[in-house]
C-alpha cells in the first residue's frame, strides 16, 4: 500500500505558504501548517479538514519552535517535505533597530533553528526534502533594506551548506532546495511600481514545480535567472548608483 505523503509548512497563514499548502493538499499530502495567526490556520483547516494539522507557532521563539516541531513529527510519524516560508522584510532607510532586530530574529535566528531541526530529522530518517524560500535579494546588498537582503544571503549560504552536508548521508535521499523569488504580489513585496511583479498564483505553481523536480536552486519567475546572472557580476559601485 502506498504511504501517505506528509509535509510541514512553516508560515502558512498567507502568501506563498498558504498557496503551497493548498497545492500540497490537492496532491494528496497530509500537511501540518504553522504560523502566528491561529484564525488563519483554522480557516485553512476548515477547507481541508482531513488533510490539515494546525500548530500555532512563532518562529522567533526558538524553544517553542523546537517543541512545536517535535509535536508535529510525533503526529505525522514521518515527514517527507518541510517548507520554510516564514519571513519578514521592511524598507528601513533609517536603520531603526526594532525593524532590523525583527528581521534578524525571524529570517536568521528562527530560520537557522528550523533548518537544523529539519536536517537532523531527515538524517535520522535517511530521507526528506527541505525547501527554503530565500530571495533574489540573497545575491547582493541594498541601501533601503540592509537586514532583509543580508538575512536572505545568510539563508542562501546556510541552505547551500546543508546541501553540501547531505554528502554525509548514506542514503542519498535527502534533498535541499533554495527557492529565490523575485517580486511576487504579496505583502512581502517591498515598495510600489515594482519591476517584473509576478502573481502569487503563477509564482506558487512554479515553486511547486521546482519542489517536485527537487531542484537545487530555482528562480521565480524563471526570467529572474537573467537578473541573477547580472547581479553576480555587476560591480558594487554601479549598485550604489542604481539601488
Amino acid at each position: 500500500m502506498k504511504k501517505t505523503k506528509t509535509a510541514i509548512v512553516f508560515g502558512a497563514t498567507s502568501g506563498i505558504g498558504k498557496n503551497l499548502t493548498e497545492l500540497l493538499v490537492k496532491d494528496g499530502y497530509v500537511v501540518a501548517i504553522t504560523g502566528r495567526r491561529l484564525e488563519k490556520l483554522e480557516a485553512l483547516k476548515k477547507q481541508y479538514a482531513n488533510q490539515i494539522i494546525v500548530k500555532q507557532n512563532d518562529i522567533t521563539q526558538v524553544d517553542d519552535l523546537e517543541n512545536a516541531f517535535n509535536d508535529i513529527v510525533n503526529q505525522l510519524g514521518q515527514v517527507h517535505l518541510i517548507v520554510h516560508s516564514s519571513g519578514v522584510g521592511e524598507v528601513n532607510n533609517e536603520l531603526t533597530w526594532s525593524i532590523e532586530n525583527k528581521t534578524i530574529q525571524t529570517n536568521v535566528v528562527g530560520a537557522t533553528k528550523l533548518y537544523g531541526l529539519a536536517y537532523n530529522l531527515f538524517k535520522k530518517q535517511q530521507f526528506g526534502h527541505l525547501v527554503g524560500i530565500s530571495s533574489i535579494a540573497s545575491l547582493r546588498g541594498n541601501r533601503a533594506s540592509p537586514s532583509y537582503f543580508a538575512s536572505k544571503a545568510y539563508q542562501k549560504a546556510y541552505l547551500e551548506s546543508l546541501y553540501i552536508k547531505t554528502k554525509t548521508i548514506k542514503s542519498n535521499k535527502v534533498f535541499i532546495t533554495d527557492i529565490r523569488p523575485g517580486f511576487i504580489d504579496t505583502a512581502m513585496a517591498l515598495g510600489d511600481g515594482i519591476f517584473w511583479m509576478v502573481s502569487l498564483e503563477k509564482a506558487t505553481k512554479q515553486i511547486y514545480s521546482a519542489i517536485k523536480r527537487k531542484k537545487r536552486v530555482a528562480y521565480i519567475s524563471k526570467r529572474w535567472r537573467l537578473i541573477a546572472w547580472v547581479l553576480k557580476i555587476v560591480p558594487a559601485r554601479l549598485l550604489k548608483m542604481a539601488t
